[in-house]
């Protein structure tokens, strides 16, 4: 079979819920991919994230194979001897008290609405079924009927209806806007990415997230923080609320907890907030499995022992500051932190960022357009200055000659 007989088997059976670019990958390696003819491409998405520490890291892979040869689902029905072992190993990685632990990103953030909301109402006092969040316009947070509810995207949310209500949306990266909503008291949390990933790496002004925390906290708010997407060391620290020396009361991670192996999700929380979660009251079949804990503990094990916090900020800069001095008025803008970076494309000719991608496919290098006109750029965090800067070349190449 080649790569069109592969695209047109799912296209026959599976449903049609993404639009990929006509690329079939077979294998992975470190920063490195290679589809079914055998070229080898860059890795530049690194699975939306969730492959930072490379493709099938070994580490990670011995792990989950020694792992599944002994244990590997018994339900939270009963306890295991590996789960306690990941809670108080990722609970001291992270500073805090409890962890729930989930499987997709979706789950992470679901769990933490469900956590908001309870506290809402026996911490904080809020009248039942009256209880707010503030979430900011341009958000993505997952799929799921609840989460779409709060989307200003009309591709994530029209024709799901009804929604869920209790969300108040407000413009990110504006302290006005959340001062003035923050004025309800019914609202219980405020839900924000440090840095907006699909959005297109819409990174805000320095001093946002910490004027946020503290306005919540004056307002006896939770501060949540999705870090699915920006945290696990991608923006230069461990977390990107660390650039500005904020803790959530709330802090959501999944995609590169497990290092794109397995999913897993976790949801982190001191005691008087995940406490008021009782038996019963929340779960996951999956969520906690001992695979799921082992293949977590290798991959925060490897982002630490990597240094791949200290690699990421290195490197990020350099890749801003290369593609900055590209001369030509098909770059509008670059922007970023760390490894998560965006290019904003100026479409031109009817072309948009989605051909310019295609172009990059065929000189070796992958990513993918969010929105029309930017493309993210998210290279696994092992990668060295030598690859990275090959990279450049070949992005700053297929841009300079693109017609």
């Amino acid at each position: 079979m080649n790569s069109q007989d592969y695209i047109n088997r799912e296209d026959k059976y599976g449903a049609h819920n993404y639009h990929p670019l006509p690329v079939v990958l077979d294998k992975g390696e470190g920063v490195f991919v290679w589809d079914v003819e055998g070229k080898r491409y860059f890795d530049f998405l690194s699975a939306y994230s969730a492959v930072n520490q490379g493709h099938c890291n070994p580490t990670i892979v011995e792990a989950m194979i020694a792992q599944t040869k002994k244990l590997t689902l018994t339900s939270r029905a009963f306890y295991n001897s590996v789960l306690g072992e990941y809670e108080e190993f990722v609970t001291k990685f992270f500073g805090y008290d409890k962890v729930l632990p989930m499987n997709s990103g979706a789950e992470g953030d679901e769990t933490a609405l469900k956590l908001c909301r309870k506290w809402g109402y026996e911490k904080k006092g809020i009248a039942e079924n009256q209880a707010k969040i503030i979430v900011c316009e341009n958000n993505f947070h997952g799929r799921t009927i609840t989460i779409i509810s709060m989307s200003t995207d009309p591709d994530s949310y029209s024709g799901f209806g009804p929604y869920t209500p209790g969300f108040i949306k407000i413009p990110y990266n504006d302290i006005p806007a959340l001062a003035k909503a923050l004025e309800d008291p019914t609202v219980a949390g405020f839900l924000v990415e440090p840095i907006q990933g699909e959005a297109g790496v819409y990174v805000p002004e320095d001093g946002y997230l910490k004027k946020a925390y503290e306005l919540c906290k004056a307002k006896n708010v939770l501060f949540i923080a999705d870090e699915v997407q920006t945290g696990i060391a991608r923006t230069g620290k461990l977390l990107a609320c660390d650039h500005e020396g904020v803790r959530p009361d709330i802090l959501i991670l999944g995609k590169a907890l497990s290092g794109g192996l397995y999913p897993v999700s976790a949801v982190l929380a001191d005691n008087d907030i995940m406490m008021v979660i009782k038996p019963g009251e929340h779960g996951s079949t999956f969520g906690g499995n001992p695979v799921a804990a082992k293949v977590a503990i290798a991959a925060l094990s490897v982002i630490r022992d990597e240094k791949l916090a200290e690699n990421a900020e290195r490197l990020g800069k350099i890749f801003r500051e290369e593609l900055k001095k590209v001369q030509t008025e098909r770059i509008e803008l670059v922007r970023g932190k760390g490894l998560l970076n965006a290019v904003v494309i100026k479409p031109m000719n009817g072309k948009t960022a989605w051909d310019v991608c295609l172009a990059l496919k065929e000189n070796g290098l992958l990513a993918k357009p969010t929105h029309e006109h930017i493309i993210r750029f998210a290279p696994p965090l092992v990668i060295t200055e030598a690859q990275l800067r090959e990279a450049i070349e070949i992005i700053t190449k297929t841009i300079l000659e693109f017609k």
